[in-house]
């Protein structure tokens, strides 16, 4: 199976995650999230393999988020726009994501990464 895990390096969830993603031996290809950040196309896929709202793609606790006031303004987009607005900028996409063929994990929640990797097993 082919794991992406999509993360910034620096953040300390996405350091928690990648370590637990080695102690359960799970095999993935790492990619940082500003350096090469999500095209619109990835984005929109990823969204509908997840089954979860698009809202839960923002990192709604991040600078950038709160910069660009978000909070007011995403609720008067169209999807369209906020898959633009998300592929814009990496800081803004909530991390780490893990891609598979068939889902997409939002955020590092330990018990949901693990009932997923053992369905797999």
């Amino acid at each position: 199976m082919n794991t992406l895990f999509i993360a910034y390096p620096k953040c300390s969830t996405c350091q928690k995650a990648k370590k637990w993603l080695e102690q359960n031996h799970i095999y993935f290809e790492e990619r940082h999230i500003v350096e090469n950040n999500p095209k619109k196309e990835e984005l929109r896929k990823w969204i509908s393999l997840s089954k979860k709202e698009i809202k839960k793609f923002f990192n709604t606790s991040g600078l950038k988020y709160k910069e660009l006031n978000l909070k007011e303004k995403l609720s008067h987009m169209t999807e369209d726009e906020k898959l633009e607005i998300l592929a814009s900028d990496g800081m803004l996409v909530k991390r780490p994501l893990i891609v598979t063929e068939d889902t997409v994990l939002v955020g590092f929640k330990p018990e949901e990464w693990e009932e997923y990797f053992k369905s797999k097993k």
